[in-house]
């Protein structure tokens, strides 16, 4: 092993990604421009959509992803080929929000079938503290036949991709690595030095680095169900929420969060990792699931004032029709996995609302899959009592207040403003009934 990362930087060796999804394609997609890449997927589909240079995630650009030399392939016998893998597959949570494990205990499956004497096997996926090496480990070994730490050795190196940023990447994000041991610590670290330009940090075991990588985006969780909690408290006193934000932000050291929906497969997710282990070994957390319900509710209370405002401008809410603009869980990504934005479809169709969907990031395709909708053209002919912007897409923010009056019905003209992309002030001024977090 102590020639493992030579041999790969003189692409006498291969690296293997297994998970080819918002995290793991960037990441093929890097570490191919120093050295062999094996790019892995179970998707049929995916791969060949990667194949013909098309990027299904949007994170790399069809041009950039042409130009790359990775090995795309669903045949795990391909895997044989590597001694330097990298797991980077979703971890979702069940339906009772406990982690559904299957992807990252499914990879280790095919990872330990094709697991050769001399390997590495690194993991990306986030999860809670001790899965690498409770989980994983035990399930490299059963389908290998080999033991770890004498055969092979693993370690763990959380992704930090943010979905949709093409500023922070991942060659510009320091990267967290971690190894079993200092033989293994020292290849995994030199491997991801190849690409990261941020440099890495060295954690003092795996279990650390997934603890790291768990809490990063339970404190952004715990920080923005604060302004939904403020959001919701100065509704109720008839203060601007965001005007209060912009004043408090003069000072110094105040944590520039904002009110949101809050979902996807990282922020919305990891928490329930976190408290999951928590409680396994005795403890309720307290703080952080507070933070999970006020999130878990925005979409309801985002419903219920628009249901208010229908109220006020004296329109029958049974067959009133609202259009949602956005259904992806975060602004300009294609991505539309635990999107909090179905609370809101769902909520309103409660009332006998009749809801419509816009969103040309979204994969029509995979919106009907996951959710059963069918998105409606956003300049299509049809007209509505109230709009709902819940995703701040550049799009919708390059619409000026009179683009939206074309889609209304008459001039009481309802407008949910989800994450205040237009001036109160203005849409006011414009005679639109105007809500806002």
């Amino acid at each position: 092993m102590q020639n493992l990362f030579e041999r790969i930087r003189d692409r006498k060796e291969k690296i293997s990604v297994i998970g080819l999804g918002y995290v793991g394609l960037p990441l093929a997609v890097a570490l191919s421009e120093k050295t062999d890449v094996i790019g892995f997927d179970i998707s049929e589909k995916k791969i060949e959509s990667y194949k013909r240079g098309i990027d299904v995630t949007k994170e790399i650009g069809s041009e950039k992803l042409k130009t790359s030399n990775i090995h795309f392939t669903c045949n795990q016998d391909d895997l044989k080929g590597s001694r330097f893998l990298i797991v980077a597959v979703p971890t979702p949570i069940a339906k009772d929000k406990t982690p559904d494990l299957l992807p990252v205990r499914s990879a280790s499956e095919i990872v330990g079938r094709n697991l050769k004497k001399g390997s590495i096997v690194v993991y990306e996926s986030t999860v809670y503290p001790g899965v690498t090496e409770d989980v994983c480990l035990p399930i490299l070994e059963r389908f290998s036949g080999l033991k770890c730490g004498k055969d092979f050795k693993v370690g763990y190196s959380p992704e930090r991709i943010n979905p949709g940023d093409k500023v922070h990447t991942v060659e510009n994000i320091i990267k967290i690595v971690s190894g079993m041991d200092d033989e293994s610590l020292e290849v995994i670290a030199k491997v991801y030095e190849l690409i990261i330009k941020a440099g890495v940090y060295k954690a003092e075991s795996i279990k650390v680095a997934e603890a790291a990588k768990v809490i990063e985006n339970t404190q952004r969780d715990i920080n923005i169900a604060f302004m939904n909690e403020l959001s919701i408290v100065f509704n109720k006193m008839g203060i601007d929420t965001l005007a209060v934000l912009k004043a408090a932000g003069t000072k110094w050291n105040f944590l520039k969060f904002f009110p949101g929906l809050v979902g996807g497969h990282c922020i919305g997710v990891d928490p329930y990792y976190l408290t999951y282990k928590s409680e396994e070994l005795g403890y309720h957390p307290q703080v952080i699931l507070a933070g999970r319900r006020i999130n878990d509710g925005m979409g309801k209370y985002i419903a219920e004032n628009t249901v208010k405002l229908l109220i006020r401008n004296d329109i029958q809410i049974k067959g009133s029709k609202v259009l949602i603009m956005g259904i992806t869980f975060k602004e300009n990504v294609p991505d539309v996995r635990n999107s909090k934005v179905i609370d809101i479809v769902n909520e309103l169709k409660e009332y006998g609302i009749d809801v419509c969907v816009t969103d040309s990031n979204a994969d029509p395709f995979e919106v009907r899959h996951e959710y059963g909708i069918d998105l409606v053209d956003l300049n299509g002919n049809d007209k509505y009592d109230a709009v709902v912007v819940a995703v701040n897409h550049d799009e919708y923010s390059s619409l000026s207040l009179n683009d939206l009056k074309e889609l209304y019905k008459n001039d009481r003209r309802i407008l949910i403003d989800v994450k205040g992309l237009y001036s109160r002030e203005e849409a006011l001024a414009s005679e639109f009934s105007y809500w806002r977090l």
